[in-house]
């Protein structure tokens, strides 16, 4: 999560004190254990407590750093339909027209995704491999010709199974990073965080795993490399206690 100066921005010659405890305590302290839970859990937790309280200054710019997070359109006004019976139904009508403002003309999200993830396609639920993964991961063909070549699109916290591409020559994986913040790992290696335009290698016969960041939305394009008797053994999950140390 980047640093906050908010506090310091607006208040830090008037009251300094609330400026660095609300930059260094509360976001600095508490918006960072993100190994207890997510930014985007955070958010949506906040969002969904400013609404209950009726706070709209501050609900916008929640909804504002919500989205940085990868809180969709979908998603906060399901958190505001969900509460209208419980915190007023007067609270979500003034919430709405909040949430048009912060996300815009933005096209509500298929499947919960948001809708300007890239410039490639989502695609459809990987269901076919959902077994290897936890969380929901999108699958779009971009081409089957020449280099066989998919978008795939992970949801904040989705990863794949540790997995090795075998080959007897040739063979392995090509990942071009296009959206959001994600992980790759080898065995035995230290985890590598990917942003877009990073590009990763992955050579035959290495075990390995990609996916999203707790927080975060990610999209790479994925090219099996050709290669003599190649196939994909997949193998156990990726530990939540390996995983959720990741920043």
């Amino acid at each position: 999560m980047k640093k906050q100066t908010a506090g310091r921005d607006r208040l830090g010659e008037f009251a300094p004190k609330f400026a660095q405890l609300n930059d260094d305590v509360l976001f600095g302290e508490v918006w960072s254990r993100e190994d207890k839970l997510s930014a985007r859990d955070r958010s949506m937790i906040t969002i969904a407590a400013l609404f209950s309280a009726g706070l709209y200054p501050q609900l916008k710019s929640h909804l504002a750093l919500g989205r940085e997070h990868g809180v969709t359109r979908t998603e906060a006004v399901e958190i505001v339909t969900q509460l209208a019976f419980y915190c007023g139904w007067p609270k979500a009508w003034s919430t709405f027209p909040l949430i048009q403002e912060v996300y815009g003309d933005e096209r509500p999200e298929a499947d919960g995704v948001p809708s300007d993830l890239s410039v490639f396609p989502v695609g459809r639920p990987n269901t076919a491999f959902a077994q290897y993964f936890i969380g929901r991961s999108f699958l779009a063909p971009l081409t089957l010709e020449q280099i066989p070549t998919f978008n795939v699109t992970f949801e904040p916290g989705c990863r794949n199974n540790w997995h090795i591409h075998h080959a007897s020559s040739g063979g392995g994986q090509l990942l071009i990073c296009v959206s959001g913040r994600g992980w790759y790992q080898e065995r035995g290696k230290e985890p590598r965080e990917l942003h877009p335009g990073d590009v990763v290698n992955i050579p035959a016969n290495v075990k390995h795993w990609h996916g999203a960041a707790k927080d975060s939305w990610f999209q790479h394009i994925a090219q099996e490399i050709a290669g003599a008797e190649t196939h994909t053994e997949w193998c156990e999950a990726v530990e939540d206690e390996d995983y959720l140390i990741l920043p």
